[in-house]
């Protein structure tokens, strides 16, 4: 269903108003779209963290327009005065494009719609209105493809497939004062432990378990987490046999993700951070629910080596927790537990593709040191 270029287009909005690793998924589209159409302005249409995250960010994105509401209102619903106001500002911009990368279309097509763009494109659900150009909105299909699909229907071509995260001076510079000497030039390794949806945390034991594995190969390690995940880091930390360097809540996103970008490799599960440390350029271990893995799993293996797990009945309950998706085999939904689904993972597995990666790692980065072209990864400036 690719589409040709839109003739004149000079601003272009995207609606992707969600978290941090759904954002990162839509690099690939908004960079392709970059490509397409060079001397138009990109809007993002997204929530206050991408207005502050994006600020003075190199990038595809222009600037950020916050949407008031969160797109999952109820059917039926009187648009708020808010959203009112926010719709009539940005239909007198007249934009050419409008572009909707925000998921299924039930809620989110209507509002595309309404900037009153030249030409509408986007996913379509069963339940979702139709935009002028759409592709089918599928679940289980990767989220960078997905979008790459929607912005191929204006024809904008796929530039890269793997997400690309640039750091600015000041992000570089907030990891520089907080470690300051502590690291003694030993290599970084990261853990993140922690993750939104419960289903999707790996058991804190083991985590510990990697990071003395990595430790005793010889990295720093530090444990990253948000501020409500900081009891969780204590308990990897306290765990480990090794010391390792608490870092909750202590960064800022783009604190986070240049302190990824001169890890060795960094371990995680399926969460934000991981999509973040994917695309500033560190090697990872993610620990991942297989569908999941359908989704959000990287697309290379060069310097990525997911860990899956396969189950798909509740460990609680034994109800398959796929059945909702597949009506007509019977079943049910799923239930309301929310006990993990990768803790089956063994540790042996994420420690033999963590020591791998680091080893590798480490290894170039002595020989390009060597070579006196040591660059930590790319995108990263200097901290001056």
């Amino acid at each position: 269903m690719a589409g040709a270029l839109v003739p004149g287009v000079r601003k272009i909005a995207v609606l992707r108003a969600n978290a941090l690793g759904d954002f990162i998924m839509a690099l690939p589209a908004l960079d392709a779209l970059r490509a397409a159409y060079p001397e138009a302005e990109i809007v993002l249409l997204g929530k206050e963290w991408h207005a502050d995250f994006l600020a003075g960010r190199p990038g595809p994105v222009d600037r950020v327009e916050v949407v008031p509401t969160d797109l999952t209102a109820p059917e039926g619903e009187p648009e708020s005065p808010a959203l009112r106001r926010f719709l009539a500002r940005l239909r007198a911009e007249r934009f050419d494009l409008a572009l909707q990368l925000h998921g299924g279309g039930r809620h989110a097509n209507p509002l595309v719609s309404a900037l009153g763009a030249r030409v509408t494109a986007g996913c379509r659900a069963d339940d979702a209105p139709p935009l002028d150009r759409w592709i089918r909105y599928v679940y289980y299909q990767p989220e960078v493809f997905r979008f790459l699909e929607v912005v191929g229907l204006v024809g904008a071509q796929p530039v890269g497939v793997e997400p690309v995260l640039e750091l600015t001076g000041r992000d570089v510079r907030e990891v520089a004062e907080l470690l300051g000497a502590l690291l003694d030039g030993r290599p970084l390794a990261a853990l993140h432990p922690g993750a939104g949806d419960p289903r999707r945390r790996w058991p804190a034991e083991r985590f510990a378990e990697v990071g003395d594995a990595l430790a005793e190969a010889g990295a720093a390690v530090v444990i990253t987490g948000t501020p409500g995940e900081a009891e969780l880091v204590r308990q990897v930390a306290g765990e480990m046999r090794r010391p390792a360097l608490d870092l909750a809540g202590r960064l800022s996103i783009g604190g986070l993700a240049a302190l990824y970008a001169r890890c060795a490799v960094v371990v995680a599960n399926d969460t934000g951070p991981l999509h973040v440390a994917r695309a500033v350029g560190a090697a990872t271990v993610g620990v991942y629910w297989c569908g999941n893995l359908i989704n959000a799993g990287p697309m290379t293996r060069d310097r990525h080596r997911p860990q899956i797990s396969w189950r798909i009945h509740c460990p609680v309950c034994g109800v398959n927790c796929t059945r909702d998706l597949y009506p007509a085999r019977g079943g049910g939904a799923g239930c309301r537990h929310r006990e993990s689904f990768v803790a089956e993972v063994p540790a042996s597995e994420v420690v033999a593709a963590a020591l791998e990666l680091f080893g590798y790692r480490t290894e170039r980065a002595q020989e390009q040191a060597g070579a006196g072209s040591l660059r930590p990864s790319r995108g990263v400036p200097s901290p001056g």
